[in-house]
């Protein structure tokens, strides 16, 4: 309980130290033998999770909590070929509702940035890290945990594995009573499902909560009489609406997903990322996830990686799913997520500021010529896919505010602007 209130009352605050008075490692969070009491974070408490103490956290998560290797292989890694510009910290652009404009370089303090990569026709051209976050470092990936998952799922269904249009409650039974059980698998990948479920971190009575008690690993009060894992969790979920007529982003969708993916193939979404693509990316590192009290990964938010790891699979999809010498995602699952799916329904969510994009196998397909998409993450993180300007931006950050929409008016505008100024400077 005190995790889950420490957590909503870091989620409505609205007043926060900017980037440079935020700086974690400025700050010396966790520094000493042991740090001191107004210097140490503690999962159990809830304090890893409040600001500013979380952009210390978001990085070191596996010192805090059970985790779950993703192995990267025995093989040596994969070198990324690098071309440094100095020219793009001084790109400009103007941030959604401003009237003054604003450079690349002071959106990353704007977004509260942690690392980011960007590549360019398959070579590093712009690499920073901020605060405590090094190359060799890991960071909480959050939400663009989705994607990953989504794509393992899209894999699985254009190989047979996974009927998309079966119902969930034919490879789980445990949920043929919950709001899951008659949707299909379909419905999930796109998260159209009709479920009373709300991912409101502003809220802290919000079911987004409930949740995240659910999966918790510390021990449960002793009048506790609720689900105690994820998978508990899911079968209480009631319906609330129609299943496929609107897209409604909720994460217990990935969660489920990642039982249909475990039931499917007899392997968790952590030995099945390995398996599939991490061992075969040629990464540096091993990622991991975080896990419930079983075990369980967490795959609507729980995966942690290098940057430059991401960076290999935005790059791989770029490419139609291919990289490092092998065809690692078929071209047919990365076809279909470009093309996007009903923008009707998406339309009735209501984001104002992604007017015309959708949803399609747990990537935000934009309404750009050439099927740009992007997976997305509370707090900031990013994968940018632009397959017209031959770009992949990743992004880990730690900004005080959940929502995209704290992000949105900066990060929009700023990847457009760099994926026209590097389009341009090929054409000069």
């Amino acid at each position: 309980m005190c995790v889950v209130s420490s957590l909503a009352s870091a989620a409505i605050s609205t007043t926060f130290p900017d980037a440079q008075a935020s700086d974690p490692a400025k700050l010396g969070w966790m520094v000493g033998s042991p740090p001191p009491p107004d210097r140490t974070v503690r999962f159990e408490d809830g304090s890893y999770f409040q600001f500013p103490a979380m952009r210390w956290s978001v990085s070191n998560f596996r010192q805090l909590m059970p985790t779950i290797n993703v192995s990267r292989g025995l093989g040596a890694p994969t070198p990324l070929d690098a071309a440094p510009r100095d020219d793009i910290d001084a790109i400009t652009f103007t941030p959604l509702g401003a009237k003054a404009s604003m450079t690349w370089q002071q959106s990353l303090a704007a977004t509260y940035t942690d690392g980011i990569v960007v590549m360019h026709r398959g070579k590093i051209v712009y690499e920073r890290y901020f605060g405590v976050l090094k190359p060799e470092g890991q960071h909480a990936a959050m939400s663009v945990t989705k994607s990953v998952i989504g794509t393992l799922g899209a894999m699985l269904v254009a190989e047979g594995r996974i009927d998309a249009n079966k119902q969930v409650a034919s490879y789980v039974p445990e949920l043929a009573a919950s709001a899951f059980g008659n949707a299909t698998v379909r419905q999930i990948l796109d998260m159209t499902s009709g479920l009373k479920y709300s991912e409101d971190y502003a809220d802290p009575t919000a079911e987004v909560w409930a949740h995240a008690k659910a999966g918790s690993p510390l021990p449960k009060p002793r009048d506790y009489s609720g689900p105690r894992s994820y998978y508990e969790f899911l079968q209480t979920v009631q319906p609330q609406g129609e299943h496929g007529k609107a897209f409604a982003y909720k994460t217990v969708n990935t969660d489920v997903l990642g039982w249909i993916i475990a039931r499917a193939t007899g392997r968790n979404v952590a030995q099945l990322l390995s398996e599939r693509i991490w061992s075969r990316l040629g990464a540096e590192q091993d990622a991991y996830f975080t896990v419930d009290s079983v075990g369980t990964p967490f795959a609507g938010g729980g995966l942690n990686t290098g940057l430059r790891d991401l960076a290999r699979f935005g790059e791989m999809l770029r490419n139609d799913g291919s990289f490092n010498g092998q065809q690692i995602v078929p071209k047919a699952v990365v076809d279909d997520i470009r093309r996007g799916a009903d923008k009707q329904a998406f339309a009735r969510a209501g984001y104002a500021l992604l007017n015309g994009w959708s949803y399609r196998s747990m990537w935000w397909v934009t309404d750009k010529d050439g099927g740009a998409f992007m997976a997305r993450g509370v707090h900031g993180q990013r994968i940018y896919v632009d397959p017209k300007a031959e770009m992949v931006i990743v992004r880990y950050a730690s900004h005080p505010v959940a929502s995209n929409s704290a992000n949105d008016p900066v990060t929009l505008p700023a990847f457009d602007a760099l994926a026209q100024y590097l389009s341009r400077k090929d054409n000069q």
